[in-house]
């Protein structure tokens, strides 16, 4: 169920998030500071200089043990604050409206929405090779409200999603021409 009120007679059409590549280049970093802790004492092996510090660093030592866990918990709450970002942000495609909405802390939500009648122009940019072979791209949708244009980036399949997004707005309008 999504995250807002459906009007009546409104359903969610589709439903998109940013693609799984961003999302695993976002944890990228997590994943070296989870291992750093552990390498730490084997690159200090290979200097000679620093070699007399690596006993400090061996898990026998309860100091070193407790600082590891708040790394670690440390570490842990900034992935899954990016995991949380990730699944919570999300673009819906509504017969009647595209609904964005963003999660920009633990405690902070903006929905935004856009009704398709108002939609302009589409435009999708898909740029890189990498970008090309996922089939990763942005969308920009503009339209005649007060917001100018209305930004998807990241997203999966663009052209796809410009395509159903075009299809309900004609969709729309041809329903307002016949009333």
């Amino acid at each position: 169920m999504p995250e807002f009120e459906l009007e009546p007679g409104e359903h969610v059409v589709r439903q998109s998030r940013k693609h799984w590549f961003l999302f695993a280049i976002q944890l990228l970093p997590y994943a070296i500071l989870v291992v750093l802790p552990f390498a730490i004492p084997k690159f200090l092996y290979l200097s000679p200089k620093l070699a007399i510090y690596a006993p400090y660093f061996t898990l026998h030592n309860s100091l070193i043990r407790a600082a590891l866990g708040v790394w670690l918990l440390i570490v842990w709450t900034g992935a899954w604050s990016a995991f949380t970002r990730y699944f919570l942000n999300v673009w819906v495609l509504t017969n009647e409206r595209i609904v964005d909405i963003k999660q920009r802390g633990y405690f902070n939500r903006e929905v935004s929405s856009l009704l398709l009648n108002r939609v302009q122009d589409i435009t999708t940019d898909v740029t890189g090779i990498l970008a090309s072979v996922l089939g990763i791209g942005n969308i920009t949708v503009q339209s005649a409200g007060a917001v100018d244009e209305f930004h998807m980036r990241g997203i999966p399949r663009p052209e796809q999603m410009r395509d159903v997004i075009m299809k309900y707005v004609s969709t729309k309008a041809d329903s307002n021409t016949l009333n």
